[in-house]
C-alpha cells in the first residue's frame, strides 16, 4: 500500500529565484533538462545552510547559467517570501519527499554581459536551451503549479521589464 503524505505536515523548502533580465527589460529563460514536456523558468534553487538569501541567488545564478557576480548588477529584492505548493503527483517523490513546497526569495539582476558569455553547461546544469523573453511569456511558459508565483514576481518587478 502506497503511504499517503498529508502536505500539511511537511516544511517548504527555502529557495531563491533570480528574475535575470537583458538591457532591453527581458528575462532569462531556460527550458529544464529534467522535464519530458518543454518547461521553461528562471534560475532558482536552494539556500545552503547558513548561506544568505542575496549569496545563494548569486551562487544559483553562477551554477545554472554561468554567470559570475560581476556580471551583473543588482536591482531590487521582493519584499516578502513567496511560496508554492507541490502538485499531488509530486508530492514525496521530489527533494527526498521532505518538503511540502518551496518558499522563495526573488531577487532581480540586471545582466551586464553578452550572450555569449552565458554558459547553461555548468557543472549543475538544469537547462538544455536558454533565450530571453517577455514577461507575459515567461508566465505563460512556467509548469502550472509555479504560475501564481510568476505572475506575483512579475508584478512586483513590472517597472523594470520589458
Amino acid at each position: 500500500m502506497e503511504r499517503v503524505i498529508d502536505p500539511e505536515t511537511l516544511p517548504y523548502r527555502p529557495c531563491v529565484g533570480i528574475v535575470l533580465i537583458n538591457r532591453e527589460g527581458l528575462i532569462f529563460a531556460g527550458q529544464r533538462i529534467d522535464s519530458p514536456v518543454p518547461a521553461w523558468q528562471m534560475p532558482q534553487g536552494g539556500i545552503d545552510e547558513g548561506e544568505k538569501p542575496r549569496e545563494a541567488a548569486l551562487r544559483e545564478l553562477w551554477e545554472e547559467t554561468g554567470i559570475p557576480a560581476e556580471r551583473v548588477e543588482f536591482v531590487a529584492k521582493a519584499p516578502d517570501w513567496v511560496t508554492y505548493d507541490l502538485p499531488p503527483e509530486l508530492l514525496g517523490k521530489v527533494w527526498g519527499g521532505k518538503y511540502r513546497g518551496q518558499r522563495q526569495k526573488w531577487f532581480l539582476y540586471r545582466y551586464l554581459g553578452t550572450d555569449e558569455e552565458v554558459g547553461i553547461g555548468t557543472d549543475h546544469a538544469e537547462f538544455s536551451c536558454w533565450r530571453w523573453i517577455g514577461a507575459e511569456e515567461m508566465v505563460a511558459a512556467i509548469v502550472p503549479f509555479k504560475r501564481a508565483v510568476y505572475e506575483e514576481v512579475v508584478a512586483i518587478f513590472r517597472p523594470y521589464l520589458a
